[in-house]
Order: C-alpha cells, then structure tokens, then sequence
C-alpha cells in the first residue's frame, strides 16, 4: 500500500468522524438540556447596580445602595475589605487615595478612624465625570445585609485574605442569605478559597474560566462539559476608547478592540448559557443604576442581561427595545 493510499484511508475514517462530532456539538449547543439540567437560582437579576450605582450618588455608600434598590435594581454589586480591627468594610479599594484623599490602606485602620469620601468623586471607566451625595461615609457589610435583607448582592473579593474570607461568609450565614449572595473574584486562587468556605453560594466566572469557557466554545466542547458557575459577567469592548480610555497602548488600538468584540459577543454562545439556567450580563463599569442597552449579541435574551449604565454616556450604541420592557 502506498502512502497515499493510507493517507486516502485514513481520511475515509477521520473525515465522518470530524463531521459527526460538529453536528453534534451544534446541536448540543442549541440543545443543552439534553446533558445538562437547567439551573434554576433563586433569584434572576436583570439589573445590576455597580458599587452602588456609582455614578448617581458616591459609589459603595448606603445613599447609593438605598437609591438602587429605590430606583428597582435587583442586585447589588460590590467590594469588600478588612479594617485593622476586623471590621468587614464596603469598598472598591483597599488603598483609599482615590476615594478619600488620603494614602492609607483600610487594613491599617480601625473603624472610627476611616476618613470621609471626597465631596465630588470621579465615575470609574468615565473620565471627567463625578458622583455627588450628602452620605460620605464607609458601610459596613453587616450594615448592608440588615438594611436589604432580600436584595441580591454579588460581592467581589479582591485581596487573597483568608480571614475576609471567613468574616464575608459568616456574615452571609448570620443572614440566612447563602441563596442570594454571589462569590465574585477575578483570581481563579480566591475563589477556590471562597467555594472551600462556602460552598452553597452561587458564584461567577473568573477570569482565567472565562477564557477557559471561550476554548471550550470554539473548540466544541462546551456542549459536553459541566459548569459550576451560575453568572457570567464580562466586560462589552464597545466602551472601550469611548467612555473609558485603558492605560494600556495594546488596549487603545482599534484593531485590537475589534478582534476581542468579534471573540466574546457571540450570540450562541449566550444563548446555550441562558438556556442552562446560567445568568448572564455584560459590564459597563460606568455604574448608573439606570435603564439599559445592549450589545446585539445579547438582544435574544435581553431581559436577562440588563446592565448597570446611563445611556446617554454612549450614545453612539443603540437601545434594543426589548431592554425596555
């Protein structure tokens, strides 16, 4: 037998073989209930307010918190960290120069001694633009959970602290809140630790899954493989030098921007997510806790992927009507 002759052979076995496997994975794709049973959580968030609603009053206070759930969001996004007296403190940053004025880290002070947020504080990702409230001070996680005892939060663990770890959870147990509160790490490290703790909160992607669940997706697989993660959040490229303009040059070529759009809105991949009961939600990062807009790759399943963003800052994307009702 000559090599052709093998090399036709083999093709007459692989050439089927690959065919069966794609129409397969592309009906799983459109199909997943077949393998997987649909998740079903205890609460379906289509609005989420971003610290707070960031850019309607000061990120991360109870004004802004109060002002979310008065406006109707249905989760709350935020951060947290560990005062030097053990306190669980509501902030984005641990180093508090941005939001205070003042250079010092929330782990080298006690509670009383946290300083006042700045009268005007600039919106993260929109450059120029500032948030104002009367309400000035830091919240306490404790505070939160008592105030808003059925709003879900999704609370983001920045820092590898084991005891934050430990003090969130308890927290979240004290209030009889496991359900409706979401784990949310970028590091795939941290939320290890945070599954290790508590195990029956619901949790998001982090980063290195989300590029995970993106090879799983163009390789096929994603059809045939569980997933734990109940929430897919991630960041929409077209706010990119628009509203936000990143430090990073690689970031700021339109090229670059263009590629990233053409590899994550992908309108399947979205919709096999929603239909195994998974939630998912493009981030601004503008945080207005006000209506939405969407991305066309999500308009089939809109009312499940509300966002957080005024949309007169991006004028130049357009409004689904479905986001509307």
């Amino acid at each position: 037998m000559t090599d052709l002759d093998m090399l036709w052979k083999v093709l007459y076995y692989v050439f089927p073989a690959l065919g069966g496997y794609i129409l397969t994975s592309l009906y799983l794709l459109k199909n997943p209930h077949i393998l997987h049973k649909k998740k079903r959580p205890a609460f379906n968030s289509r609005h989420v307010s971003h610290r707070g609603g960031a850019g309607e009053r000061i990120e991360s206070t109870m004004e802004a918190f109060t002002h979310a759930v008065n406006e109707g969001t249905e989760m709350l996004e935020l951060d947290c960290h560990l005062t030097r007296d053990g306190h669980v403190v509501v902030s984005h940053d641990e180093n508090l120069l941005r939001q205070t004025g003042h250079d010092v880290h929330i782990s080298s002070l006690n509670l009383e001694s946290l300083p006042l947020y700045k009268e005007r504080l600039e919106v993260t990702f929109h450059k120029g633009y500032y948030s104002t409230g009367k309400d000035r001070q830091f919240v306490l996680l404790e505070d939160l959970f008592e105030k808003f005892p059925n709003v879900p939060v999704n609370i983001e663990i920045k820092e590898d602290n084991d005891l934050l770890i430990r003090k969130v959870s308890s927290l979240v147990k004290q209030y009889k809140r496991e359900a409706i509160t979401v784990w949310a790490t970028e590091q795939s490290k941290i939320m290890k630790k945070c599954r290790n703790v508590n195990p029956a909160m619901p949790y998001m992607f982090t980063v290195s899954r989300g590029l995970q669940l993106l090879l799983l997706y163009y390789s096929g697989l994603l059809p045939f493989v569980p997933l734990g993660e109940s929430f897919l959040q991630f960041y929409l490229p077209q706010v990119i030098n628009r509203t936000y303009i990143p430090d990073s040059p690689v970031l700021r070529n339109g090229l670059v921007i263009s590629l990233i759009e053409k590899l994550t809105m992908r309108k399947n991949l979205f919709q096999h997510l929603v239909k195994r009961g998974l939630q998912v939600a493009g981030n601004f990062h503008v945080g207005l806790c006000t209506q939405i807009l969407l991305p066309s790759a999500l308009l089939p399943h809109a009312k499940e992927t509300l966002l957080d963003m005024d949309p007169t800052l991006t004028p130049s994307i357009q409004f689904s009507p479905l986001a509307l009702t």
